[in-house]
C-alpha cells in the first residue's frame, strides 16, 4: 500500500524533459516516489483538482548564510563604481567577512532564516548554500557548522558547499592563504563531513588557475566533488580547468569560451546560469547561451542569493531573467531549476519526479509551467512537500 497518492493531477516529471506525463497520479512510499500512474491503493489520497504538478526546485547556487548587507556598495555601484574598484577597495566579499566573524552561530542563523523562508514560499525544496565568508579555518568551520544548525530549523532540505577559496582575507599573501585552504581546512571539512563538494572562485580579483588546480587535486584525493565560480568578470579558463577534474557544475560563464563549452560538455559539467547577479551589477556581456546549446551542455539557473552581488531571495525571479534576458526558452529554465539543478549539486535523487527519487514536488494553480516563465512576482504553489509529507 501507498503512503500517498496524488490523483487528478497535470504532472510534469522533468526527467531531463520538460514535456508532461499521460499520468495523472504519483505514488508515494518511505518519502519516495514509487509510481507515476498508479492504481494501489494509498493510506492517503490528494485530489490535486488539475492543478499542475512538478518537482519541488532547486537553488543550486548560494550563499544564503551571511550577516549584516552591502546596501552602502549598491549606492557605490548605482554612482559608477565598479564590482572590482569595490573589491579592491576593501569592500566586497571581504566587508561581509568582517561581519560573520563578528556575528555567533545563532546570529548567522537567524538572519538566514527568512531568507530559507523566502525561497521555500515560492517551492524551493532544496537549498544549496556555501561557506566563504569566514576565510579562516575555525570561521569557515563555523559557517559549515551553522549551515548545519540551519537545515535542522527548516523543513527544506540544505545542501553545504565548503567555500574557503572565496577571497583572499586582507593581511594575507595568496599563496598563504590557499596553502592553509589546502593543508589545513580541506582536510577537516572532509574529516568532519561538513560538505561534500568544494568550490573556489576563480578570477583576477580572487584566485588564479593554477591555485585552482591545486585546490581541486587536493579535493580528489579527500574525495570531495569540485564546483567553480568560473569566467564571471574575464576569460580565466576555470571552466575547461574544472570539466577536466569531472566538475559537477561551472557558475556564471559570463566570459566562457568555445574551448571552456566544449570540455564542460565531454565532461558532462553543468552550467549554472545566475542572472540575478548579471542584473544586478549591471552587467552587459552575457554567457553565451547559444554555444552552451549547442554543445549540448545542460544548464541549471540559480539566484545565487548573497549580500553582495545578489542580493535576490526569488529563484522564480532568476528563472524569469534567465528567460528575459539571456534567451533560455521556458523549459530550458524549468529544467534548470529542477533536474539539471539537481545534477549541479551531484543529487541523483531530486529534482524530477521518478521511482527512487525523493517525492519533493510543488502543485501550483497555473494553466502552464510556462506562466512561471512569464509572471514576475506574485507567483507561489498551492501546495508544497518534501518526502511526501506536505510543509
Amino acid at each position: 500500500m501507498l503512503d500517498l497518492k496524488i490523483d487528478n493531477a497535470r504532472l510534469y516529471p522533468m526527467l531531463g524533459s520538460a514535456q508532461p506525463s499521460e499520468a495523472r497520479s504519483l505514488g508515494i512510499r518511505g518519502g519516495r516516489v514509487v509510481a507515476v500512474g498508479t492504481d494501489e491503493p494509498a493510506r492517503q489520497s490528494v485530489d490535486a483538482g488539475n492543478r499542475v504538478l512538478l518537482p519541488g526546485f532547486i537553488d543550486c547556487h548560494t550563499h544564503a548564510l551571511h550577516a549584516g548587507d552591502r546596501m552602502e556598495e549598491h549606492l557605490r555601484k548605482l554612482a559608477g563604481a565598479s564590482y572590482a574598484e569595490i573589491a579592491r577597495a576593501g569592500g566586497g566579499i571581504v566587508s561581509t567577512v568582517r561581519a560573520v566573524r563578528a556575528a555567533t552561530n545563532a546570529t548567522l542563523v537567524n538572519e538566514s532564516l527568512p531568507r530559507i523562508a523566502a525561497l521555500a514560499a515560492e517551492g524551493v525544496t532544496t537549498v544549496e548554500i556555501k561557506s566563504g565568508y569566514g576565510l579562516d579555518l575555525a570561521t569557515e568551520l563555523r559557517m559549515l557548522e551553522a549551515i548545519a544548525e540551519l537545515s535542522s530549523r527548516v523543513p527544506q532540505r540544505i545542501v553545504p558547499t565548503f567555500l574557503g577559496a572565496h577571497a583572499v582575507p586582507p593581511g594575507t599573501a595568496r599563496e598563504e592563504y590557499l596553502r592553509q585552504v589546502i593543508d589545513e581546512m580541506l582536510p577537516e571539512v572532509a574529516r568532519r563531513g561538513l560538505a561534500q563538494c568544494v568550490d573556489i572562485f576563480v578570477e583576477t580579483i580572487a584566485f588564479t588557475l593554477d591555485d585552482a588546480q591545486r585546490v581541486f587535486e587536493r579535493a580528489r584525493e579527500l574525495k570531495l566533488a569540485v564546483r567553480v565560480h568560473a569566467e564571471q568578470l574575464s576569460l580565466t579558463g576555470a571552466a575547461a580547468l574544472a570539466a577536466s577534474f569531472n566538475a559537477l557544475s561551472c557558475d556564471h560563464l559570463e566570459h566562457l569560451d568555445a574551448n571552456g563549452a566544449e570540455a564542460m560538455a565531454r565532461a558532462g559539467t553543468v552550467a549554472v546560469i545566475l542572472p540575478a547577479a548579471y542584473y544586478f551589477l549591471r552587467e552587459t556581456h552575457k554567457p553565451p547561451i547559444p554555444l552552451l546549446r549547442d554543445q549540448g551542455v545542460a544548464m541549471a539557473v540559480a539566484s545565487d542569493l548573497n549580500p553582495g552581488t545578489s542580493p535576490v531571495a526569488s529563484l522564480l525571479t532568476a528563472l524569469h531573467m534567465a528567460v528575459t534576458l539571456f534567451g533560455l526558452t521556458p523549459e530550458e529554465a524549468l529544467l534548470g531549476v529542477t533536474y539539471n539543478a539537481a545534477r549541479a549539486i551531484g543529487r541523483d535523487d531530486l529534482g524530477a519526479l521518478a521511482p527512487g527519487r525523493y517525492a519533493d514536488f510543488t502543485l501550483w494553480d497555473i494553466r502552464d509551467p510556462a506562466f512561471l516563465a512569464y509572471q514576475l512576482g506574485g507567483l507561489r504553489p498551492a501546495a508544497t512537500y518534501i518526502e511526501g509529507k506536505q510543509v
